[in-house]
């Protein structure tokens, strides 16, 4: 029983919708920023749901796969179907609630609020090819080496963008007036490239097979780790310490948000043995969840 839960929760991309509640909460504290409205923070968790399930629609139990979530998936696909489209009726009933609530303000955002969200969407819709072939015929999936640099910026710009824009409409705060959104953004982008790149170590040989040209297939695992992964957690450290300095941390907050990217440091040098499906899910993902929950004990505790 205590198995099938966690296929549902890990498989079913739930843990993914608590990580972006996670997540923003993380940066709205350390921004001293007030929270969303709670109607916000449903469409937060419903969505990269919905986003992320989208890839396993199309799998059905007749398939002949070793991959236990694509598996999982096909035994379950009458359940995921109605589930997204159950989550995606509540995902638009709650978009309408919002927008019929907000749409003045949202009328009157600037041009580079604008921007930022056709930036976030453009790169979320086209990372899954869904423009259709006779505009052009791109799939960032399909890019290799730029893949996990593309998931980190939309996990960061959910976590750091999309919710300051939210509160420009719901509370009228303006977050261009302080650059230190900028070194929060980074650390976090740095910080989720690399989970999506330990992620795809996973795929070696599937990707190898495919011919994408990921970091991994490119120069190896211990070159990726090394000339990879630690030089992009210390750029993430680095922008993580320039916000500290500047928002006047004191060095106990510091080391616990130190505490994440030590860690990951620790499973990064783990990589090189090939690990199960569950290793991925929950201590690779894991690590995105204890980095939100130090970053927010950090400013609730001390």
């Amino acid at each position: 029983m205590g198995f099938k839960i966690l296929r549902f929760i890990f498989f079913g991309n739930y843990f993914v919708g608590l990580l972006a509640v996670a997540l923003t909460i993380e940066s709205t504290l350390q921004l001293g920023l007030p929270f969303n409205s709670l109607s916000y923070y449903t469409l937060l968790f419903l969505a990269p749901i919905i986003y992320y399930t989208y890839a396993y629609m199309g799998a059905k139990s007749s398939e002949n796969t070793q991959n236990p979530r694509t598996a999982w998936y096909g035994k379950h696909h009458r359940f995921i179907y109605w589930s997204q489209i159950s989550l995606s009726a509540i995902a638009f009933v709650v978009f309408l609630w919002m927008l019929s609530r907000d749409y003045m303000a949202i009328l009157q955002l600037p041009l580079v609020y604008w921007i930022t969200v056709a930036v976030v969407i453009g790169m979320a819709i086209l990372y899954y090819g869904l423009v259709p072939v006779f505009f052009f015929n791109l799939n960032l999936r399909n890019t290799g080496w730029l893949k996990p640099f593309i998931i980190g910026f939309i996990w960061a710009a959910t976590a750091n963008l999309l919710p300051l824009i939210l509160l420009k409409i719901e509370s009228a705060v303006d977050f261009t007036e302080s650059p230190l959104w900028f070194f929060l953004f980074i650390k976090n982008w740095m910080f989720c490239t690399v989970n999506a790149i330990m992620f795809d170590m996973k795929d070696y040989e599937i990707d190898s097979n495919a011919h994408l040209k990921t970091f991994t297939v490119r120069i190896g695992i211990r070159k990726t780790i090394f000339y990879i992964l630690i030089p992009l957690l210390l750029l993430g450290i680095l922008s993580l310490l320039v916000f500290a300095y500047f928002q006047h941390f004191a060095p106990a907050r510091i080391i616990i948000n130190l505490i994440p990217f030590i860690l990951t440091l620790l499973v990064a040098y783990s990589m090189d043995n090939k690990k199960n499906i569950f290793y991925y899910l929950i201590v690779i993902d894991g690590l995105i969840m204890v980095k939100a929950i130090c970053g927010s004990l950090g400013m609730l505790l001390i």
